[in-house]
């Protein structure tokens, strides 16, 4: 089954376009010109991908995304939102609120669909896989069992699930929000602060003297897992 595209934009020329140019690339596409809208054709049929404008009739893009990312349906489906906005304040807030990149426009249809493309590579590496592994650092689904190097590494349930999390969206940066509720639930009541408090024990375990610190804290909207610091 081909890939869906989910396009969230009020501009029928600009849908027209990106829908010619993705299903050119392989893709299926749906397409909503409003955000209340895209958050009905999201319900129906949880596309692979969000292509979502930041300036919509009825409902926000920042909105869209905010309630996308509050569905358990949709809460690690990659979103790229589509702006004139350009300033960094712009971006940051798109990015915490949890976008996973930010194309500004104008922009080509050939760097968006190269977008398109690494989004998916980066936030869906490991779809069926019974190992998942950045770097030296690997997790054993089938056995439970964490491994950095030729060293056994000893977690928590909260830090296991949050490695696990981290393992299965690599480079992507999560606030805490995010990671609260993909982790803990949206049912549990627990203090924003409480994931740094976890962060913090999962490096202690999964960090040895001399070792990369493999996860990153990018000031102002959270962490991420990456193989190499600042890639």
């Amino acid at each position: 089954m081909k890939p869906l595209i989910l396009i969230v934009e009020d501009e029928v020329s600009l849908v027209t376009l990106l829908r010619y140019n993705l299903e050119r690339a392989g893709f299926a596409v749906a397409s909503a010109g409003d955000g209340e809208e895209a958050l009905l054709l999201a319900a129906e049929r949880t596309p692979d991908l969000v292509l979502l404008d930041w300036m919509l009739p009825r409902l926000s893009g920042i909105e869209v995304c905010r309630q996308l990312r509050r569905r358990a349906e949709t809460r690690t489906t990659p979103i790229i939102m589509l702006t004139a906005r350009g300033e960094e304040g712009d971006r940051i807030r798109g990015l915490n609120v949890g976008a996973d990149d930010y194309v500004t426009k104008p922009f080509s249809p050939t760097e968006l669909i190269a977008r398109v493309n690494a989004v998916l590579r980066r936030t869906k590496p490991a779809a069926g896989a019974d190992t998942l592994a950045c770097a030296d650092l690997s997790m054993d689904l089938a056995g439970h069992r964490v491994r950095r190097g030729d060293r056994s590494i000893h977690l928590g349930p909260t830090e296991y699930r949050l490695l696990r999390y981290f393992l299965s969206n690599q480079r992507r940066v999560f606030s805490r929000e995010q990671l609260l509720n993909a982790v803990w639930g949206t049912d549990v009541h627990v203090e924003p602060r409480t994931v740094d408090v976890h962060i913090r024990r999962l490096r202690k375990a999964i960090n040895a003297e001399g070792e990369i610190d493999l996860i990153r804290t990018v000031r102002a909207a959270g962490y991420a897992l990456e193989s190499k610091p600042g890639s």
